[in-house]
């Protein structure tokens, strides 16, 4: 029985040191918060302070791992936001009374310049699984690439 409260309050001390180096280190500290911006979606703030622990301890594998969860969101968020400033491009040139071959064949440019970017993002994105990437961020880019795929073919047709 005494044996028992012995390992019992070892653990715990353990327990309590642990959280202590946790909250102390200045690496972890940073690693928790690049954890907590990743949560709310601000990736770039993620990353800056995920690769500001990294560079204190590169033995921080929360921030190796909150780095590269960030680093590979913040490509679907550029693929998005390129994908809705072509998207606008596209709309003003539909937007025309009269579509040109050059117009037609600057819409496909665009729409094959962001099917290649969609491929190059991840694998994951093909497939549409991802345990470390919000899964709403993939599927709004997986929108955009099936719209571009669709309109590639449109185009493709009338060239």
């Amino acid at each position: 029985m005494n044996s028992g409260k012995f390992w019992l309050v070892l653990s715990l001390l353990f327990v309590v040191v642990m959280a202590l180096y946790f909250a102390f280190n200045p690496s972890y500290e940073r690693s928790l918060q690049a954890k907590f911006y990743y949560t709310l979606g601000d990736y770039k703030q993620a990353h800056s302070l995920a690769k500001e622990a990294f560079a204190l301890d590169s033995y921080n594998r929360m921030a190796a791992t909150v780095m590269t969860q960030s680093q590979t969101a913040l490509k679907f968020v550029d693929y998005i936001a390129q994908a809705k400033a072509y998207s606008a491009d596209i709309a003003a040139i539909a937007a025309a009374e009269r579509i040109g071959e050059a117009e037609k064949a600057r819409i496909k440019l665009m729409c094959e310049v962001m099917m290649e970017s969609f491929v190059k993002i991840s694998p994951i994105a093909r497939d549409g699984r991802s345990v470390v990437i919000d899964r709403a961020l993939i599927d709004e880019a997986k929108g955009y690439y099936e719209q571009f795929v669709a309109l590639h073919e449109k185009v493709t047709k009338t060239l």
